[in-house]
């Protein structure tokens, strides 16, 4: 009833103001034509074409109102030029669009047959516990890649990793001087693609190692454990790199580091890096790398700072102590073959000597094999063996010989939750692996577990 009532006396609103308007127009018609004085007729005399001129004129002045009254839109006005805006602003919304973020959350479940004291699964990189319902990471991935062929050269990129696999990456003093401070950092650098020959790139920060052929999300991987290798070898470095392609076929990396696992420097020593990366078939890509690096502190570790004593950072040491100045060398080289979308095929070998004091260098040597066979749009199969001699305890700490054989099975259940089963069975020639209690060592330890895996953003394909 309201709304009939608002709509009669709006109508007669509209009726009375076109009305007022009508008389309007007619009385300025009227003294348009009224005679003026005899000395100023012939000269104020509207003539025909003025009078339909400002008939013209009212008409529309009229529909414009009447369009108002009854809630629509006016003619247009003519449109007016915006001035140009900033190149500046331009160019931050350019990196807003390349702007590409992905959010991961990884778990699982496993479970020891040995039953291990403190349910620890030992030379596993990041399912170290069984029996344990684990949230291993959450990760956070921000990227905007350089565009030379767009005029911008310059990008980054930031990873931000939580969780227990954390422990792993980035928790140890043996390396890094005060983890604590860089602990969920996990990548963070700047890029810049100067603009010589097929453009050369530079990054400068902290980035995951190239070292290997696992990588850090699992959702990216073949298995969802990580071999021993990928224990064993860098994680990460920090300093600058340098990539150049001459072509499809071939390109070249260089890096001069911190050290391995080592954001903030305990040496004067520069670590050293080059690589090469080939591939002589589309379906082929072969990494051959070498990397020298000196792995002794020349200062002693405050492992737990206290306040500070100097007008300085908590956790910083001014205590010299003799560093021996041996080698670390790392030779490493892997190749991944796709004979079709649906078969992956990878081959890795690796051989490390560190130099000591009083003593022949310690060896590592091996390698591994991986296969992956995707089963349906949905599943997919993988498999890993792989060997690692450690004559003399460098990795392990103990002189053995260690294999690994592992089955994974994928169902993804969409885009962005996998749903991983996993067997493995780990052996060594020497009794090694925790039984029940820590004098009971056994020579092997196998392990079952459920991987859940989640990731959500713009990224697309490997992180």
């Amino acid at each position: 009833m309201k709304t009939v009532m608002k709509s009669e006396e709006r109508t007669h609103w509209q009726g009375m103001t076109i009305t007022l308007l009508l008389m309007l127009t007619l009385l300025v018609l009227m003294l348009g034509v009224r005679p003026a004085h005899a000395q100023t007729v012939e000269a104020s005399q509207p003539t025909r074409q003025q009078i339909l001129e400002r008939l013209s004129a009212l008409e529309a002045e009229i529909a414009q109102l009447k369009a108002t009254l009854q809630g629509t839109a006016p003619p247009a006005s003519p449109r007016t030029v915006d001035p140009p805006s900033s190149p500046h602003a331009s160019a931050g919304l350019d990196d807003l669009r390349d702007l590409t973020f992905g959010a991961s959350l990884d778990t699982y479940y496993g479970y020891n047959f040995n039953q291990p004291v403190g349910r620890v699964n030992l030379l596993r990189a990041y399912d170290v516990l069984s029996n344990n319902f684990t949230i291993s990471q959450a990760g956070l991935v921000l990227e905007a890649a350089p565009r030379p062929d767009a005029g911008r050269r310059f990008g980054g990129r930031l990873d931000l990793q939580f969780g227990q696999a954390t422990e792993t990456l980035q928790g140890s003093l043996a390396n890094e001087p005060r983890p604590w401070v860089y602990r969920n950092i996990f990548q963070a650098f700047g890029t810049y693609v100067a603009p010589v020959g097929s453009g050369l790139t530079v990054d400068f920060g902290k980035w995951a190692s190239a070292l290997g052929y696992e990588n850090n999300y699992a959702k990216d991987q073949i298995n969802y454990s990580r071999s021993y290798w990928f224990n064993f070898l860098p994680f990460y470095h920090a300093g600058g790199r340098v990539n150049y392609r001459f072509n499809d076929r071939v390109a070249v990396n260089y890096w001069i580091t911190n050290g391995t696992q080592q954001t903030e420097e305990f040496n004067n020593f520069k670590d050293q890096f080059v690589g090469l990366v080939l591939q002589p078939a589309k379906s082929v890509t072969w990494n051959v790398q070498y990397y020298l690096g000196q792995e002794r502190a020349d200062v002693e570790p405050i492992e737990q700072p206290g306040p500070p004593t100097l007008p300085t950072q908590p956790g910083l040491s001014v205590v010299p102590v003799d560093a021996f100045k041996g080698k670390l060398q790392i030779f490493d080289s892997y190749v991944a073959w796709t004979p079709s979308a649906s078969t992956t095929v990878g081959l890795e070998g690796d051989y490390v000597t560190s130099q000591n004091p009083a003593a022949a260098a310690s060896r590592v040597s091996g390698g591994a094999a991986y296969f992956r066979r995707q089963l349906t749009p949905r599943s997919a199969l993988g498999v890993r063996a792989e060997l690692l001699t450690d004559d003399d305890g460098l990795f392990s700490g103990q002189s053995q010989r260690l294999t690994d054989a592992t089955v994974t099975y994928d169902f993804r259940v969409n885009d962005g939750f996998l749903v991983r089963t996993e067997w493995r069975r780990d052996r060594s020639n020497k009794p090694f692996f925790f039984g029940q209690t820590v004098d009971e060592r056994k020579t092997s330890q196998t392990t079952a577990t459920l991987g859940l895996i989640w990731w959500w953003g713009t990224r697309r394909g490997a992180w």
